[in-house]
C-alpha cells in the first residue's frame, strides 16, 4: 500500500509545507474563513475534482471524485481560528486580529491546528486524485468551518450536504494533538466528550454599595449559584461516570460601591452519555432557578444553551478495521490507545445524521524527544497543547504523517483495483 497510496507524497511536499505556513499566517474566525475556503477549493479544482462547491453552511467547501463502482467514503478537515494571541514566535506568526461575533476585536491565531488539518487533507486529496488508478468508488472531502462554535458541522447537513452530495459509508477524520510527532493515538466508543454552554443573566436591582439593604444583589446570587453547581458532578454523578462543570465567565458590575442589576454567567458542561447529559443539564438550571428564588431576585433568571455538540463516539469495528491498516503502514508501535479527552468535536454529528460510522484518531504535533521525555517523566501538562498561544505543530514529520493517514484510511474503505 505504501508506494500507490504515497509515492507522489515528496513532489508535493514543499507546496504543502508552503499552504500550511500561508493558512497560519493568516488564520480566519469560525464563519469568516472565505479567503481559506476560496484557497482550498482551489486546491481541489487543481487536484482534478469532478465537483467542488463553497459555501455549504456559509463557508464550508465540498468535493467530490468519482472514480468508478464502489463505495462513498468522507475525508472531512475544519479549517477554523480561535480568537487567541500568538506567541510562538515562528516567522510565520500571525498578527491577525478581527471582529468576532460578538462584535469585539480579537487577536486570531491558528491555536488548535486546523491550518494543518486542512493542508493534510489538500495533500491526502491530491494523492489519491493522482493515484486513481489503484481505488475504485467515490471520495467526499469536506472542509468544515466553524468547529470552534460547534454549530459548523451541523451547519452544513442543514444546508443540504448529504443531499446535495453523495451519502458516504464512514466518516474519517483527524485532530493534530500534543503528542510526539510521527505516532498516532485513538480510541473506541466515545473518544471525546458532548459539549455544552448554558449564559445565565440573574436579575437584581441596583443600588448604593452602603445601602444592600435597598437593593438586590445579584452578585451574592451569582457566588452562590458557582458554588452550588460545584456540587452536582461531586453528589449526582455516579462516580463511575465522568463529567465536568466549569463557571468560565462571572461578569458583575462596574465599580465597588455600586451593586448592579444584573450578573452574568457562562457555564461549560462536559460529559459522555445522553443518561449524564440529561441530568447535569436539569440539575444546572434547577440550581440557577432555586438560587435566584433563594436570592430574591427581581424576576426570573434568562438561560440560553448554545454551542451543544453530542459526544464523538468511534464505531469499535470500523476503528479497529483502520487502526490495523495504520498498525500496517506506520509500524504499530507508532500506534497508541488514549482514553478518552474531555474536549468536544462536532465532526460525529456527520456520522450521526448519516447512522454511518466515524473513526476519529489523533495523530501527534509536537518535537518526538522533549515530547516523550516530558510524558515519561510526568510532565505532560507542561507541553504546549490545542488553545495555548504558544501551540503550533512542528512543520515535519507532522505533514507527512497527517496526509499519509488520510490516504491510507481512505483507502482502507474505497475498493482496490487488481
Amino acid at each position: 500500500m505504501r508506494q500507490s497510496a504515497i509515492e507522489g507524497l515528496a513532489d508535493i511536499r514543499e507546496d504543502l509545507v508552503a499552504l500550511y505556513q500561508d493558512l497560519h499566517r493568516h488564520p480566519e474566525l469560525s464563519l469568516q474563513e472565505t479567503r481559506t475556503a476560496g484557497l482550498l477549493a482551489q486546491r481541489l479544482r487543481d487536484a482534478g475534482f469532478d465537483e467542488v462547491a463553497e459555501q455549504v453552511g456559509t463557508t464550508g467547501v465540498v468535493g467530490v471524485l468519482r472514480n468508478g463502482d464502489g463505495p462513498v467514503v468522507m475525508l472531512r478537515a475544519d479549517f477554523d481560528a480561535l480568537p487567541v494571541e500568538e506567541k510562538t514566535g515562528l516567522p510565520y506568526a500571525s498578527t491577525v486580529r478581527a471582529v468576532d461575533h460578538e462584535g469585539r476585536e480579537v487577536p486570531v491565531m491558528h491555536a488548535c491546528g486546523h491550518d494543518m488539518h486542512a493542508t493534510c487533507l489538500v495533500g491526502a486529496a491530491t494523492l489519491l486524485s493522482q493515484a486513481r488508478e489503484t481505488w475504485s468508488g467515490t471520495l467526499l472531502v469536506v472542509f468544515q468551518p466553524a468547529e470552534e462554535l460547534g454549530v459548523g458541522a451541523q451547519g452544513m447537513i442543514d444546508d443540504g450536504l448529504f443531499e446535495q452530495f453523495p451519502e458516504p459509508c464512514v466518516v474519517l477524520g483527524q485532530h493534530v494533538a500534543p503528542l510526539p510527532a510521527g505516532f498516532i493515538g485513538y480510541g473506541t466508543g466515545p473518544v471525546m466528550a458532548a459539549g455544552d454552554s448554558l449564559d445565565v443573566t440573574l436579575h437584581g436591582r441596583g443600588g448604593h454599595g452602603s445601602r444592600p439593604e435597598a437593593a438586590v444583589d445579584p452578585v451574592v446570587t451569582a457566588a452562590h449559584v458557582v458554588t452550588r453547581l460545584q456540587g452536582i458532578v461531586a453528589r449526582e454523578v455516579p462516580p463511575s461516570e465522568t463529567a465536568v462543570v466549569t463557571v468560565g465567565r462571572l461578569q458583575a458590575g462596574v465599580k465597588s460601591n455600586i451593586i448592579p442589576d444584573q450578573a452574568e454567567l457562562g457555564i461549560n458542561i462536559r460529559t459522555y452519555t445522553p443518561q449524564v447529559r440529561n441530568l447535569i443539564h436539569a440539575a444546572v438550571e434547577r440550581v440557577v432557578h432555586a438560587e435566584a428564588t433563594a436570592g430574591a431576585t427581581v424576576r426570573e433568571p434568562e438561560l440560553r444553551w448554545y454551542g451543544q455538540t453530542p459526544a464523538l463516539v468511534n464505531q469499535p469495528e470500523a476503528t479497529e478495521t483502520t487502526m490495523a491498516a495504520f498498525s500496517a503502514h506506520f509500524d504499530e508501535q507508532r500506534i497508541l490507545r488514549m482514553p478518552p479527552v474531555n474536549a468536544s468535536e462536532d465532526v460525529g454529528v456527520f456520522g450521526e445524521a448519516l447512522g454511518a460510522p466515524t473513526v476519529f484518531w489523533f495523530w501527534g504535533g509536537l518535537s518526538p524527544e522533549p515530547t516523550l521525555a516530558a510524558i515519561e517523566e510526568g510532565r505532560a501538562d507542561e507541553l504546549p497543547s490545542n488553545h495555548s498561544p504558544f501551540f503550533a505543530p512542528v512543520v515535519e514529520p507532522t505533514l507527512d504523517t497527517g496526509v499519509e493517514a488520510l490516504v491510507v484510511a481512505a483507502r482502507t474503505w474505497l475498493h482496490r483495483e487488481s
